[in-house]
């Protein structure tokens, strides 16, 4: 399904149930999106209802649609709770005014004036990106058994990039669906919100990738939700794990002289940050931050400016 920007599309997945299809996560709210859908119903998906639709997670991109398929083929959104309820709090503050408590999170993080401005004016955007909700679902939890058509599907929990993020594996099948979990090329953002301040979602994320590898085996094929299928989800998961430890190590050096949250994009991204990634990069550098707080091997003082500093523990 279409997207913008540099990802370009997402994979999304019909899986055969009886005499219909099982959709799995269903792109961004919008018109793009839903001519693709009706250009798949006539052509590819010909012949066959929706019978239920499964969203991995609750961002735009995978639950956006999730609206109006149930409700043109009258029938159940499958979700993890924690997921929909976020989605639903999130989608409540369309229109909204930006909260204060979120200025002051991202003045602490060291964000300017300018970038405080853009920020009120982009915020309550999330919902715009999304079809109205279905205003019931079936709960997905850590280790369900679903069965699709002919097969059963285990549900794999991660969290970290989302808070009760569901793969589905299944083993007759040899594949699982990993959805934002594990991606081929890219690491998920996984980042502090001013929702959660002290969060430390990259413990979580971590952490739900090690217990994956024990749950799901190296030999199946990893059907993600940006890029192409791919093997090797072991080494895939140990990549993404070193990759983030050896960025915590080099932020462990950098805040041996005190830092902000927006002075440590250069030991965590290769790519320039601008005005559309300053968001995600902030939230990522707090999750990296935090991170070391939790491990004791970073402390954070504000100033008299109400702006946060970072330093190695002593």
């Amino acid at each position: 399904m279409p997207l913008g920007g540099a990802l370009a599309f997402i994979n999304v997945w019909a899986v055969e149930d009886g005499d219909g299809w099982a959709i799995v996560d269903t792109g961004m709210g919008g018109p793009d999106t839903m001519q693709a859908w009706r250009s798949a119903f006539a052509g590819p998906l010909a012949g066959r209802k929706v019978s239920r639709v499964f969203v991995t997670h609750m961002h735009p991109d995978h639950i956006g649609m999730a609206g109006w398929l149930t409700r043109k083929f009258q029938c159940r959104l499958w979700i993890s709770r924690l997921e929909f309820l976020m989605c639903r709090s999130l989608a409540a503050d369309t229109g909204r005014e930006a909260p204060a408590d979120a200025l002051t999170f991202y003045k602490a993080a060291g964000w300017d004036e300018d970038a405080l401005e853009t920020y009120r004016t982009r915020f309550g955007g999330f919902g715009r990106a999304l079809h109205a909700l279905p205003d019931s679902f079936q709960r997905l939890s850590d280790g369900d058994e679903v069965r699709i058509g002919d097969h059963l599907w285990r549900v794999v929990v991660g969290s970290g990039h989302s808070p009760e993020h569901a793969c589905l594996y299944c083993p007759d099948l040899n594949v699982v669906i990993s959805g934002d979990q594990v991606l081929p090329k890219i690491s998920s953002n996984v980042s502090v919100f001013p929702t959660e301040p002290e969060g430390d979602p990259l413990t979580d994320w971590l952490t739900s990738l090690a217990r994956i590898r024990t749950k799901i085996p190296d030999e199946v094929l990893v059907l993600p939700a940006h890029n192409d299928p791919f093997f090797g989800l072991h080494a895939r998961i140990d990549h993404l794990i070193g990759g983030h430890e050896r960025g915590l190590s080099r932020l462990r050096e950098l805040i041996a002289r005190p830092q902000r949250a927006v002075d440590v994009f250069p030991v965590l991204f290769r790519r320039k940050i601008d005005e559309n990634l300053l968001g995600m990069a902030t939230g990522e550098g707090l999750a990296h931050l935090n991170c070391l707080i939790a491990r004791g091997q970073a402390v954070r003082e504000r100033d008299e400016n109400g702006v946060d500093w970072y330093r190695a523990a002593a």
